[in-house]
């Protein structure tokens, strides 16, 4: 039976509070069969991009099938919303791989090069090999954020290229429009603040491991993401703005009717960081469904005092139904 509309308690209704809590470490407390079976695989795509991920497989033989989640930007395959969703699904039976996108998580040193958003490539193809090697099991991709903006590219690429098996996508408070995202975050100063303090971290991890490729050194000072990410592009990509950049991996207008991999796409009314006015404004497929809920969040949703997602039961009804 397909949930209903998220009615979530008096105490969780602020969106601050369900978007801080979608990633507070304390969620994730507590047994997690999904990474006591983890086994980390490293996936070397067609171009040679190397990418590092965790199947953590059951224990015995079924045919529910695969799901790939996609963290979001700055997040990793540890992050408190990848964990608790893997372990719900887990729990229900199904296989789960965590994909770590390039330079998030431990996997700085995999490749020279740095993460751009706009590098679908190397996710589409390894979401195909994954795919490839269930050997026509079905197999599912939920993505957040950034990842959830990685499903949707993805799954509209597939309407062109295929991928044999995969049978549903859902995508959770997915990055539609990253030039207003961008501009929403550095306007919020306890959101800045956290995607400043990861970004330069990472950054940092990067130069050390590649000193003869890399100075941030001019970037570290910087107190916006706007102008870290101008600076960035200008010395180190094709980019000649940030604005020409974000229109890379936008997806506005009609950039979703060609969908045909069956699709739900989740966002929050109150969304600090995704305006809802960038959904109102999409045109999508007969195959796609847009869920858009009152509270929630970025990445949130989150519906009791127990503080699970309410999004796990969609995915679960959407899986077990296909």
């Amino acid at each position: 039976m397909e949930p209903g509309r998220l009615n979530p308690p008096f105490f969780l209704k602020p969106a601050g509070v369900q978007t801080v809590l979608a990633s507070a470490g304390l969620r994730a407390w507590g047994e997690n069969p999904m990474v006591d079976a983890a086994r980390e695989i490293i996936l070397t795509t067609g171009e040679g991009v190397r990418l590092l991920g965790y199947m953590s497989r059951q224990p015995r033989p079924h045919n529910k099938g695969l799901v790939i989640l996609l963290h979001g930007w700055e997040g990793s395959s540890e992050s408190t919303y990848i964990r608790t969703t893997g372990r719900f699904l887990f729990r229900r039976g199904f296989d789960v791989f965590r994909l770590n996108l390039r330079d998030h998580g431990p996997s700085h040193h995999l490749n020279t090069g740095v993460f751009y958003a706009v590098l679908l490539e190397e996710v589409f193809d390894a979401v195909h090999q994954i795919t490839e090697a269930e050997n026509g099991r079905p197999v599912f991709l939920a993505g957040f954020s950034l990842g959830g903006n990685f499903a949707l590219r993805i799954a509209r690429k597939c309407a062109t290229q295929p991928i044999n098996s995969l049978t549903q996508v859902v995508s959770i408070s997915p990055v539609l429009d990253p030039d207003k995202a961008t501009d929403r975050i550095d306007n919020s100063r306890f959101i800045l603040k956290y995607f400043l303090k990861k970004w330069r971290r990472s950054l940092s991890i990067k130069q050390r491991l590649y000193p003869q490729h890399y100075d941030f050194s001019a970037l570290m000072a910087v107190d916006n993401i706007r102008e870290m990410t101008e600076r960035l592009l200008a010395r180190y990509s094709p980019y000649d703005s940030a604005k020409a950049y974000f229109k890379g991996y936008a997806l506005t207008n009609n950039d979703l009717r060609g969908i045909t991999v069956p699709t739900t796409i989740i966002t929050a009314e109150d969304d600090p960081i995704i305006s809802v006015e960038d959904f109102y404004d999409l045109h999508t497929s007969a195959a796609t469904r847009l869920m858009i809920q009152p509270y929630g969040g970025h990445n949130g949703f989150l519906e009791g005092w127990r503080l699970n997602g309410w999004y796990e039961k969609v995915m679960l009804d959407a899986f077990e139904t296909a």
